[in-house]
């Protein structure tokens, strides 16, 4: 079967990402990567009736011994907790190093299950198998791994790059209409910090998308792997440039930690997120009025939210206060220059910061 493969460049840390329909079932893409080694398939209590199946089936082709780790559905699960369960099925399974561990899912699955490979008995291998949009274009490339705390999103986790990421875009076929939304708000991100030509695409297309257009899908997910995946091979850590890739993140993950996580999915509070983001570049002069409403309209035409939920602007700032990227007690947001550049901007002005979350 046909489908198209992209480069992680990372020199020995380097891995492929599969694109296309009908790749969970096949094994020779898995081969490569498992050998003699048993396999844990983690995936979630929605995920795991429709497609778990498939990927055993794959690895039962590849001769690969393997359990399976089920653990509830949503973001709220993206915790100790379940972090430990998954852990005990693992040590209950007699699991050791050479154990790779399938993440077939969502986000919350993937960053869970990849957070699982990072630190069982020091690091074992583990490979991408995501189910969403937001997963195929997103969190499944880059090695990003974690879960949440109750003060911040995100806030515990390690950098722990995939063997292979396998995306079959069939299915999205059964991923819900507000979770293909979600998916959209990343890609959506991608044409703004990077590629205006793609946001113009996705101005004309984003209907076709909405509509599960097969051949829109899978440019829109090959050309967001594309810049994910040349961003990160320029900066693993996020020590720089890597950053862009959180436009309208520190609002947003702000957002998801004062709601409840769960609330808003993550690609919604983005969606919010990223508009204020432009409305702050445009605040402080340094993109063209107009950017913002431009954004903020084809936000709309996705099926997402723009407009914040009602948030204290004390409640603001000491969520964006504890975000990852900030430096010496100064909040880094990420601004556009113009849609199709974004910038990294250390310590932004706090006063400014204030006075618009307070909306004056």
């Amino acid at each position: 079967m046909t489908h198209r493969t992209l480069t992680v460049g990372l020199g020995e840390r380097s891995y492929l990402i599969h694109i296309g329909r009908g790749l969970l079932d096949q094994a020779e893409l898995l081969a490569p990567h498992l050998g003699s080694r048993r396999a844990a398939v983690v995936t979630n209590e929605v995920v795991a009736p429709l497609y778990a199946q498939a990927v055993e089936r794959a690895l039962e082709a590849c001769g690969t011994r393997h359990f399976r780790v089920v653990i509830p559905d949503g973001e709220a699960e993206k915790r100790w907790e379940t972090l430990d369960r998954v852990h005990g099925e693992l040590l209950r399974a007699q699991a050791d190093r050479k154990t790779v561990i399938v993440a077939l899912g969502g986000g919350v699955v993937g960053d869970l299950a990849g957070f699982a490979a990072a630190t069982y008995q020091r690091g074992v291998a583990f490979i991408q198998v995501p189910t969403t949009l937001l997963a195929q274009v997103d969190s499944s490339v880059g090695g990003k791994t974690g879960i949440n705390h109750a003060l911040g999103k995100n806030m515990v986790g390690a950098f722990h790059q995939p063997l292979a990421v396998i995306a079959d875009t069939a299915t999205l076929d059964t991923l819900p209409e507000r979770e293909l939304s979600a998916g959209l708000a990343e890609v959506i991100k991608y044409g703004a910090i990077d590629d205006i030509a793609f946001f113009a695409w996705l101005e004309e297309n984003i209907e076709r998308l909405r509509a599960r257009d097969p051949g829109a899908l899978a440019h829109a997910i090959g050309r967001s792997c594309e810049i994910k995946a040349r961003i990160v091979a320029l900066d693993e850590r996020e020590a720089g440039v890597r950053a862009l890739l959180n436009l309208g993140h520190t609002f947003g993950h702000a957002i998801e930690t004062l709601e409840g996580y769960g609330a808003w999915l993550h690609g919604e509070a983005v969606a919010a997120g990223m508009v204020m983001a432009a409305r702050f570049s445009e605040r402080l002069g340094r993109a063209p009025a107009g950017d913002a409403l431009r954004l903020e309209r084809l936000l709309v035409r996705a099926g997402l939210p723009v407009e914040p939920p009602a948030i204290a602007p004390d409640a603001w700032l000491d969520a964006m206060g504890r975000d990852k990227k900030n430096e010496a007690g100064r909040i880094t947001l990420i601004l556009l220059d113009r849609l199709g550049s974004a910038v990294v901007e250390k310590g932004a002005p706090q006063g400014e910061i204030e006075a618009f979350v307070a909306g004056r």
